[in-house]
């Protein structure tokens, strides 16, 4: 299940930060996101161009091409705009975040307690078009992806977001909001594996302390790769 939960991660966040997964955008600044939500009017839009931090937790369940369950987890999300965030996440029945994920404006990282084992990479490399980048502003939102309003499904208003790249790992990413606030996030791969994520406890625009989106090596921790300085 770990497994699973790790591509998962890498996914969301950065398809080419971890050796196991293969596939990079240019920052936009949060006036060029602005823009796009008062030309085109989305949810999304609308959401974006109000957003300078977020934080929530999460509950994420993945299934198979067949519907088939092959993993259920927990996490939390914090986003500080543009370009930065923080990701930690672990399969339901262990007892701490096993998978930590940081993107501080300059490298992007990937931490393994399990394997005791952290990946970097110069962020702007290693960033190709996804749905943590494209919440936290990493990237153009129209230039790096089409975005359409997908109508009111089960008390939700959803925004479906598809990748301009064909080398991107996710087939589309489905926003949910209800009363203007993000409920969920469902991301549909190539292979149409599905991971859902439920958000709760969702802060808008709080401060967010600095030290939640760097990363420090943690002491006797392997690393591969080089950080910028």
């Amino acid at each position: 299940m770990r497994t699973e939960f790790r591509v998962l991660a890498a996914l969301l966040c950065c398809a080419t930060l971890a050796p196991w997964v293969s596939s990079a955008a240019t920052p936009a600044t949060p006036a060029a996101v602005t823009a796009a939500g008062a030309s085109t009017g989305t949810a999304l839009d609308a959401y974006l161009a109000a957003l300078s931090t977020w934080q929530g937790a999460f509950t994420q369940t993945v299934v198979d091409s067949r519907g088939k369950r092959v993993g259920t987890g927990r996490g939390r999300l914090t986003i500080v705009r543009p370009g930065r965030f923080r990701w930690e996440s672990a399969p339901d029945g262990a007892d701490d975040a096993v998978q930590l994920l940081i993107a501080d404006g300059r490298n992007l990282w990937f931490y393994d307690r399990d394997l005791d084992q952290a990946t970097v990479k110069p962020q702007q490399e290693a960033l190709p078009q996804s749905p943590a980048m494209l919440l936290a502003g990493g990237a153009d939102l129209r230039a790096a992806f089409k975005v359409t309003s997908g109508g009111r499904r089960d008390g939700l208003d959803w925004v479906t977001a598809q990748p301009k790249d064909a080398q991107s790992d996710f087939r589309e990413a489905r926003f949910g909001f209800r009363a203007g606030e993000l409920q969920q996030l469902v991301v549909v791969d190539k292979l149409s594996q599905r991971s859902t994520l439920l958000f709760s406890d969702v802060r808008r625009n709080a401060t967010v302390d600095p030290a939640l989106v760097s990363f420090s090596l943690p002491k006797g921790a392997d690393l591969i790769g080089k950080p910028l300085p």
